[in-house]
Parts: C-alpha cells; sequence; structure tokens
C-alpha cells in the first residue's frame, strides 16, 4: 500500500510545539501539504476524515529501544502505539540492515527504524561482561565477537568510520561507559581518551553521540568529554550542582528512562503493571509482553532508588536541559537474572508501551506540563539528533501522524486512545476499517 491523499479536519492539533483548538492537516503524497486552524476548503479533491473531539500528534519517536536478534515485532508493536519512529541503541550489523529493510518494505506495519549499530564496547566491558557470565550459548557467542573491541584511541576512527558508513547502517554513536556502580558490581570500561576519541571522531563525521551511564560517577565522566546526551540518568545518588553545571557545559541533553529505572529497583512494579492490565495496552501485547511488562528486573544495588532519577530529571529541567523520551535497556540484561538468553525486551518493559509509561512518569513525577512531555517525544528529539524530516506536522514533512481521542494536552493518559496511526502518510493496518 502506498501514501494517500487525504485531509484530517475538525481536530485539535498539536503540531510538535504550537497548539490548534480546531484546524485541519492536508496529507498528500505521504508529505503534509498544509496544517491550518478553520474548516477544510470546500472544493477538496481528496477524502475528508473528520474527527470532533480528537487530537492529532505527530508521530512519536521512542529514542531508545533495543530489537535484540533482530526482533521484528519490536517495529510492529511500536507502531501500535503510534511511534512512528524507535531508535535501536546497539545491534549487530545485519539485525540493523535487517530492520532497516522491514521499515522500507511495511510501512503499514512497521516504524521507521534508526540506529546506532554496534555501540563502542571494549573486551569484557558493558554489557559483554554480563551477557558472557551469563550466557554461554553459540548463538550469543558469534554476536559478540561481532562487537568492537576498542584498546586505543587509536582505534576509534576505524570503528566511527565503520559503524556509520553504509556498511554499518548507523545514524548516530552510543558509547557504553558503565562501572556497575548502580548495582553493586564493579565492569571494567573504557578509558576517558577512548571515549574522547570516539566522541572525537563521530562529531567530525557530523552525527550525535550519545553515552550509556548508571551512576553519577559515570555520567560526571562523560559530561566532560563532551558528549551529545546521556541514554539514562542515573540512581545511585542524587542528583548535584556538578551534574547540573557538568550538563550545562556539554551542552548535552538527558533520555532518563524512568520507567526502565523502576524497573532496576523495583519501586515501577505497581505502575507496569497497571500499564499492562489496561485493555488499551493489554489487547496489542503479546501472553509472554504482558508477563514481560508485570515482571521487575530489581538488580539495583541497596540505597539506589528512582527517586533519584525523577529529582535529577526535575532539576535538570528547572535548569533548562532538555530532556527526551525513550524507554528500553537490552535483553540481554536479563540474564544477569535469569541465566538465560531472552527473547523479548527488559522486564518492566513492553516496545511501544513503556513510552506512554515514560510521558506518564514526566507528568506526574518530574514536573512536565502533558504539552512539554509531549514536545519531547516528538519535535524535541527530531531537533536534537538532527532531523529535519520529522517530529512535527508541518508543511513538507512526513505525514507521520497519530490520531487520539480526547484531548493529551489536558490529560496525558489520552495518549493511549489511538484511532488512527498513518506513517508516511499510509494508515497502519491495525486501524484499517
Amino acid at each position: 500500500m502506498g501514501p494517500t491523499s487525504h485531509i484530517l479536519s475538525d481536530v485539535r492539533i498539536f503540531t510538535g510545539t504550537d497548539t490548534i483548538d480546531v484546524g485541519y492537516i492536508v496529507v498528500k503524497n505521504g508529505l503534509i501539504s498544509i496544517v491550518s486552524a478553520g474548516p477544510p476548503p470546500v472544493n477538496a479533491d481528496v477524502p475528508i476524515i473528520s474527527k470532533p473531539g480528537h487530537t492529532v500528534v505527530p508521530g512519536f519517536i521512542d529514542a531508545h529501544i533495543h530489537a535484540d536478534k533482530g526482533q521484528e515485532l519490536a517495529l510492529y508493536q511500536s507502531l501500535k502505539f503510534g511511534i512512528t519512529t524507535v531508535m535501536d541503541m546497539h545491534n549487530e550489523t545485519v539485525n540493523v540492515h535487517k530492520l532497516k529493510n522491514l521499515a522500507a518494505d511495511k510501512r503499514d506495519e512497521a516504524a521507521d527504524f534508526k540506529a546506532a549499530g554496534l555501540a563502542a564496547t571494549i573486551d569484557g566491558g558493558w554489557p559483554m561482561a554480563v551477557v558472557t557470565a551469563h550466557d554461554k550459548s553459540e548463538e550469543t557467542a558469534a554476536e559478540i565477537a561481532t562487537w568492537p573491541k576498542l584498546t586505543s584511541p587509536a582505534d576509534a576512527d576505524a570503528y566511527v568510520a565503520r559503524n556509520l558508513s553504509p556498511a554499518g547502517g548507523a545514524d548516530y554513536t552510543k558509547l557504553m561507559h558503565e562501572s556497575g556502580a548502580a548495582m553493586g558490581q564493579v565492569f571494567p570500561k573504557p578509558s576517558l581518551d577512548i571515549q574522547k576519541a570516539v566522541i572525537t571522531a563521530t562529531h567530525a563525521a557530523g552525527h550525535v553521540a550519545v553515552a550509556h551511564c548508571l551512576s553519577r560517577g559515570d555520567t560526571l565522566e562523560m559530561l566532560s568529554l563532551g558528549i551529545n546526551g546521556l541514554a539514562h540518568t542515573f540512581i545511585d545518588e542524587p542528583v548535584s550542582q556538578e551534574i547540573v553545571d557538568g550538563y550545562k557545559k556539554a551542552g548535552a541533553w538527558c533520555n532518563p528512562t524512568l520507567a526502565v529505572l523502576g524497573s532496576f529497583t523495583k519501586e515501577g512494579a505497581a505502575l507496569a503493571e497497571r500499564f499492562a492490565n489496561d485493555e488499551r495496552v493489554k489487547s496489542k501485547l503479546t501472553e509472554k509482553g504482558h508477563a514481560t511488562l508485570c515482571q521487575c528486573m530489581g538488580f539495583s544495588r541497596e540505597g539506589a532508588t528512582v527517586e533519584n532519577a525523577y529529582g535529577t530529571v526535575r532539576r535538570l529541567k528547572a535548569e533548562g536541559v532538555p530532556i527526551i523520551v525513550l524507554v528500553k535497556v537490552r535483553v540481554m540484561v536479563l540474564t544477569l537474572l535469569r541465566g538465560s538468553d531472552s527473547a523479548g525486551p527488559g522486564l518492566g518493559t513492553a516496545w511501544g508501551v513503556s513510552f506512554h509509561q515514560e510521558l506518564y512518569l514526566l507528568v506526574k513525577e518530574c514536573g512536565f506540563s502533558p504539552k512539554e512531555a509531549l514536545h519531547a517525544g516528538t519535535a524535541l528529539t527530531a531537533k536534537l539528533f538532527g532531523w529535519k524530516d520529522r517530529g512535527q506536522l508541518a508543511q513538507g514533512l512526513k505525514a507521520d501522524i497519530v490520531l487520539l481521542e480526547g484531548n493529551p494536552l489536558d490529560d496525558i493518559d489520552a495518549t493511549l486512545n489511538i484511532r488512527g496511526v498513518w506513517r508516511d502518510g499510509i494508515l497502519a493496518k491495525d486501524f484499517q476499517k
């Protein structure tokens, strides 16, 4: 099915930045042609879909997933929840190309796919140390054999050039900087010289570099090197002025992953179960996906709390540090608890669902208005990664659109009232009648 032309009319419009109380959107050949207040033109030569009492928003961008082993369900399920673009944060090259091809071929079934490709890893470092300690399968060993094993700053240029090339398939670079402090563990991590070389090479290539850190100390180190963004906030300690100053000096942004961190500490169990059993959610999950969402990882050290994460986000927001929306951890982390290779997302998360959980937590725990949370999950993410073709409802951009019953600008819970999802102007199969 190819792009169609149509008009969505009599709807509230959140463009990604601004609001139109009653207006219409004209979609032609997969792109947005007009966004305007008022009634549509009377002589329109395309179908008009009138939806009073509904709100249209840009297709959501989930800025942190892992489709381990190339799981197609990650893209299929995400689109059902209004996420038109997913961003994978570490995956083998063969899986990156597989999922990019899927996204290109099945725009009416799958979310678009952006990728970090292979993260900048060292031998024995995160997540290799966790995976190899608990998963001895030949399949996983073969995957790990393809990961970078950087040993010095001199390795950075070749790694970045390969990863960001068409052959590598990456759209940005992911660095792993995990000491294990938040988990009461000790993992080797790359030297600061290696990390700085990776960041420098990425920037020289015109791309964004993001980093995994779960502790305050590791976060401070990455900020000192000029990282663009953090793929988590931390849970081991409260926010400090040093953190605020580090973010400001680096000009960095934060992807807090609050839902995931609540699973780390088990404090998010009740909320995850509530989302899992919401009929708007449960009907779209597999039985296994529902069960996974109703469990917690629980591998944080004693004294680590999700309130440390909430407090950090509140402080960073107050200081003007950009916050974007992401939800996932690598499935392999489950081996720390389960001793086997899992084929689903991390406990306490679910593709697509946890994005909405994250929006809820930003509003309910971190002082965001619903409008600010929606901005973080659409236009802001696109801007920070330099994607000028998506994230907003504006003339000339991709017609990635979500139709919601009700008003998410008043009640963030309404983001789950999904009545239509268009990617590149194509209505997703789950919403075709």
